[in-house]
Order: structure tokens, then sequence, then C-alpha cells
């Protein structure tokens, strides 16, 4: 399984573009000390080993008025039947993440809702009627205090495995 090697400029080009992934390539090559078309070589070189699986515009919730973001846990009857469910979330726009996680509960949900109103329809008519889904238990957050990408610090020595596959 070949690895690519993340060197300090890819970490550099990396930290600027996760800050701010509009960054004009001339203004990261300057600040790298290298070419434009250096840069532009490094990103797509990283684009294909999967190191950066895209860029994005990201819109506040509450700028569309929905004002309630919840975490669900979520109890598989049949944990076998996870790509089913999933399947079925997928569907459901609310929905904005979905982790298969440890513990009490097989999955954790992350959702927007305009309001309680529309949680509860969400919760109640479409979540718990979906085969397989046992149990669920809901967490309303009330401030989100801490809102980042994944933080780009300089790691020694950073490899991985370039057949490494994203989740969308």
């Amino acid at each position: 399984m070949p690895t690519y090697h993340i060197d300090q400029i890819d970490q550099k080009i990396l930290s600027f573009l996760v800050k701010n992934a509009r960054m004009p390539f001339l203004e990261i090559a300057r600040e790298c000390g290298v070419s434009g078309a250096a840069i532009h070589q490094r990103v797509k070189r990283l684009e294909a080993n999967g190191v950066i699986t895209g860029s994005r515009l990201l819109v506040k919730p509450q700028a569309l008025g929905l004002n309630v973001c919840a975490f669900i846990s979520v109890s598989l009857s049949e944990a076998n039947k996870y790509p089913e469910v999933i399947e079925a979330f997928k569907k459901i726009s609310e929905i904005v993440e979905c982790h298969f996680v440890t513990g009490k509960f097989n999955l954790l949900l992350k959702i927007y809702c305009f309001n309680h109103d529309h949680l509860m329809e969400v919760l109640v008519n479409t979540i718990q009627k979906i085969p397989y889904v046992q149990s669920t238990d809901t967490q309303i957050s009330l401030d989100q205090a801490i809102e980042r990408q994944v933080w780009v610090k300089e790691y020694q020595n950073t490899s991985f495995s370039s057949s490494t596959k994203s989740r969308k």
C-alpha cells in the first residue's frame, strides 16, 4: 500500500487553506517561498492522494432559520443493518452528520431544525419510523462554543496510505 509523505511546505499550504480555502495560490506561494506553479502542483497532488477531499462554502444554519441544533444517539435493533439505516438517513435533509460510534448507542446524528416542533416531527415521524431504529436519545445544543476545521500543525514525518478513501 503506497504512502504519501506530507512535508513542511504541504503542512503550510494546508494550514493556509484550512483558514481560508479561497486564499490565492500566489499568496500562499509568497508565504511558503515557492512559485505559484509549485503550490498548484502540490495542491493537486494533495487532492489526488486524498489529503484534500474538496472545498466548500459554509453557511450558518441560523441564517436559514435553522435555529435548533440537536444530537441524536440512535440504537439499532440489528447492528448489521447499519448500511440500510444509513441509506434512509441520507434522505433526511435535516441530518448533517452521522457517525457510527462506540458505547451504548450505535449512531450519533447531528441535525438542524427550524424549531422544537420541527425537531419533534423529524424525530418521531421520520427517524423513529425507520426500520431497525430501536431507540433514540436527543440532546439539544444550547450554544456552539467551538467551530473549526481539523487542526493543521507541524507534524513530524506525517505519512498516510494513499489508498485511504474519503467518505461523504
